[in-house]
């Protein structure tokens, strides 16, 4: 498969000369792997860890194996070698240097958080997430849009417009963008066997990491609960909703959203809260980390059954944010997402916090965002005052337009 830059490529590239140890997270199939190995696959030696088997007798010496294989290493899908964390902080303390290790793991939990807590200063952590739009369309080397808007619209609309001067539509279609999803592999499918793909996806995820962060009794449960949160993409999180379906329980439907979260699977925004704001909503919303996964969950088996779907709204919102969460993954200091709803019915999608101010993103599943549909944007300005940045609407259609004095809308799938 033909090696398609990454937008964290460089910022990576920086972190591994920077520091002792690099940890690379993400999903399972996102290209930590692919990544790595254009980097850095010609100086480092890479040792794979298998679930199963203890090939390089890491679990039974882990200081044996560490002074047999001298740094610089990749140390791939470390959760699986738990015994080998405490070594690594006793060989890094003693020959500490920059790009000894570049560590990958496909699991936030146990192995990751002794990881990030026993090399505290030592190590750098970055996400990888699925590919974004600018990264199927081979135009990672180019800055991202949203990156340059957030840093022009602060000295107004006007500015952040022109920050967007020379950007297109790539002219993809939602329904097929949100259908294929952006797992690296699925964009060299075709469209027959992607279901056949993301059946494979499901099951190894349920029998290698679930069945090792959790221990349950019955696999299908949890794969029930996996579709019925592809089903509620880009709702509020209500525990209590989540597992009455299944017959489970809040406080083990909250447990299982943690390890979807853990796993790289599901994308919590948590709300926007001011105590000077009265009746805000206080739950986070929730995303599918994958629109192409949701589908296939809710089996929808092509881009046209995306479209009259009743879950387009949710499954075009989905996209966006994803979309969003992705690009600004590459920045020195990631900002901050949350989303906004008073009880009173006023919305905001998504607020990106960056630098104690506030951007208002909104999604339109529409080709014709209207002067309207802004109206959110402008009551959240009225109520936090200057911190309130510009807003965008991102939505279906492919121009760029200049709706009110605060806001513009933007197509989804801008290049």
């Amino acid at each position: 498969m033909k090696y398609k830059k990454r937008l964290i490529e460089d910022k990576l590239d920086v972190y591994i000369k920077s520091f002792a140890c690099t940890l690379v997270t993400g999903a399972r199939q996102v290209g930590k792997s692919t990544l790595i190995k254009h980097l850095v696959g010609r100086k480092f030696r890479t040792f794979v860890f298998d679930p199963v088997q203890d090939l390089y007798g890491v679990k039974a010496d882990p200081d044996l194996f560490l002074r047999n294989n001298p740094p610089p290493l990749v140390l791939d899908e470390i959760q699986y070698v738990p015994e080998l964390v405490p070594a690594l902080k006793r060989y890094i303390d003693e020959n500490r240097h920059p790009g000894m290790y570049v560590i990958t793991g496909s699991q936030q939990w146990e192995v990751m958080t002794k990881l990030s807590e026993s090399l505290a200063g030592r190590v750098a952590m970055l996400e990888l997430p699925s590919f974004c739009g600018q990264e199927i369309a081979e135009t990672a080397d180019q800055p991202c849009w949203l990156n340059q808007w957030l840093e022009a619209t602060v000295d107004g609309i006007d500015a952040g417009i022109s920050s967007l001067a020379g950007r297109r539509s790539s002219e993809d279609s939602a329904t097929h963008r949100i259908w294929r999803g952006g797992f690296p592999e699925v964009q060299t499918l075709s469209s027959q066997v992607i279901p056949g793909w993301m059946q494979g996806y499901v099951s190894t995820y349920l029998q290698r990491d679930i069945r090792a962060l959790l221990n349950v009794r019955d696999e299908t449960q949890f794969a029930a609960f996996l579709g019925l949160c592809a089903a509620l993409t880009g709702q509020e999180c209500n525990y209590e909703q989540l597992g009455r379906d299944i017959g489970l329980s809040s406080p083990s439907a909250k447990r299982w959203i943690g390890i979807l979260r853990g796993t790289f699977q599901w994308l919590e925004i948590p709300a926007y809260s001011n105590n000077h704001i009265k009746r805000l909503s206080s739950r986070p919303k929730g995303y599918l980390a994958d629109t192409g996964l949701a589908c296939y969950l809710m089996r929808l088996s092509s881009p046209e059954a995306v479209q009259g779907h009743p879950a387009f709204g949710a499954l075009f919102e989905t996209m966006v944010v994803t979309e969003c969460y992705k690009q600004i993954q590459n920045l020195d200091m990631i900002p901050v997402m949350h989303h906004y709803r008073q009880h009173s019915g006023t919305e905001i999608d998504l607020l990106i916090e960056k630098d104690g101010r506030f951007f208002p993103v909104e999604v339109k599943a529409s080709s014709y965002p209207r002067p309207m549909d802004a109206r959110s944007m402008k009551t959240f300005r009225d109520n936090v005052g200057t911190a309130a940045m510009p807003g965008l609407i991102i939505y279906a259609g492919k121009e760029i337009l200049k709706l009110t004095d605060h806001c513009v809308a933007v197509p989804f799938d801008l290049l």
